[in-house]
């Protein structure tokens, strides 16, 4: 690849209005990426075009007038707000005599200084190499490697197909250590649904304040900062609802408009507990100026990865930033012409609304479990075993007629057999199912 001189991270960056949707990207954000990435933006470069140049990506003026503005800045770095070709990307590198970096190469730099765990790790190591691979074409085909003995001299392996091989290797190795890893995480997925613990994923707009929800409804410790991207590694907490039912929270990467592919394809365990949530919170931050686009946007990368039929719950965060608006639950009618929460009002900064974000999520999330309270005459010592068999006995006493009081938390499947196949139904107390489905068990779902 080109030479290029190493140096600080001064920056000039390049925004270039165009025509076709397939390259048109937000310039609001982009001093943001930049900023988050530790560069020092010294210098906006905007233009427009009809469509991209196919030498420099910006016409051959704009191309001189980005070259002497690194000069007169002494500028270290050139940031493009647009996806470059790695022939574009060359041709600037040498025209400009600066290292020239694109949209996805920011991101993905971003991505590189967050990941802490050994997972992040990998994941972004080979969305990095899968990126590098489209750029070794002619970067080293001026070197050759002789292969030494008698009847072995000649022109040998190039320094690019020596590349080309040893990313690929280690692209093969980065695949199997994340199969392991998906393996993992497949077992406590399942191990969750056996359980009958539904799971409830946060989604959202990088800085959309996530993590600082997620801190709030599970009291952990998440590394938070007024930053895009700084939720990376992915984390999985239960929390209690209401009504006593449990749930696991996961807490995920942010979304942005035109998510790398390659970064999409390395990250696919991770978004894979979105795909297998019972119910997704889409939180979105309701002081921004793009926040109908940037809702569009999730929605988006939703579709991308195959989760765009999990039920949302929308979630309007930074309440506390307008000052005359209360938190409130806004109900919507389904397509059954039932009523459920639509959207919560609420601040993660504060915990104003919390607890209407609670009670929405536990009528959103169809009860997978039975929590119900019998009693049980001594004479059915087969049926007081069969709870303890199926259910999780939360407390057990006798009462004056000697009667067992089992409180259970039992999966609905489990409690429909125990009621249709040995009308367990007559010694139930209360229960958190109503009540024509705890008398008839053909009405269980």
């Amino acid at each position: 690849m080109f030479e290029r001189p190493g140096g600080g991270e001064r920056a000039i960056l390049v925004h270039i209005n165009l025509q076709t949707e397939q390259h048109r990207e937000a310039s609001s954000e982009f001093l943001e990426l930049a900023v988050s990435a530790g560069a020092e933006p010294l210098l906006t470069i905007t233009g427009s075009r009809h469509a991209p140049h196919p030498r420099f990506f910006v016409g051959s003026g704009k191309a001189d007038e980005l070259k002497q503005a690194v000069i007169d800045n002494e500028a270290d770095l050139i940031l493009f707000n647009h996806v470059l070709s790695p022939v574009q990307e060359r041709n600037l590198e040498a025209h400009c005599q600066c290292r020239v970096l694109d949209r996805t190469g920011l991101i993905l730099d971003i991505f590189a200084q967050r990941a802490r765990t050994h997972e992040g790790k990998l994941q972004v190591e080979l969305a990095q190499l899968k990126h590098l691979s489209t750029r070794l074409v002619r970067g080293w085909t001026h070197l050759e490697r002789q292969k030494g003995g008698i009847g072995l001299r000649g022109p040998g392996e190039t320094q690019l197909e020596t590349d080309r091989r040893l990313i690929g290797d280690r692209i093969r190795q980065l695949n199997k250590k994340l199969g392991k890893v998906q393996k993992q995480r497949d077992q406590g997925r399942r191990s969750r649904k056996r359980a009958d613990i539904p799971t409830v994923s946060l989604v959202g707009y990088t800085n959309a304040g996530k993590s600082t929800l997620f801190n709030r409804l599970t009291d952990a410790e998440v590394y938070v900062a007024n930053q895009l991207f700084a939720t990376l590694d992915p984390t999985l907490r239960r929390v209690a609802l209401p009504n006593t039912q449990t749930m696991v929270l996961a807490d995920t990467v942010g979304f942005i408009r035109h998510l790398p592919h390659d970064l999409v394809a390395a990250f696919r365990s991770t978004l894979q507990e979105t795909q297998d949530a019972d119910l997704l919170l889409h939180v979105v931050d309701i002081t921004a100026e793009e926040r109908d686009d940037t809702i569009e946007q999730v929605n988006q990368v939703l579709e991308e990865i195959g989760a765009a039929d999990v039920p949302q719950l929308m979630v309007f965060n930074k309440l506390d930033r307008l000052g005359n608006i209360e938190a409130r639950i806004d109900m919507r009618t389904d397509e059954a012409g039932n009523e459920m929460p639509g959207r919560v009002w609420c601040s993660a900064k504060t915990g104003d609304g919390i607890g209407l974000l609670l009670e929405a999520i536990q009528q959103r999330l169809q009860p997978t479990s039975a929590l119900v309270e019998l009693a049980i005459p001594s004479k059915e010592g087969r049926l007081n075993a069969l709870l303890h068999e199926h259910g999780r006995i939360n407390g057990e006493k006798y009462d004056a007629a000697g009667n067992w009081c089992i409180q259970a938390d039992i999966p609905l499947a489990d409690w429909h057999m125990l009621c249709k196949k040995y009308q367990i139904e007559q010694y139930l107390v209360s229960s958190n199912l109503a009540e024509s489905s705890s008398l008839e068990p053909d009405n269980l779902p």
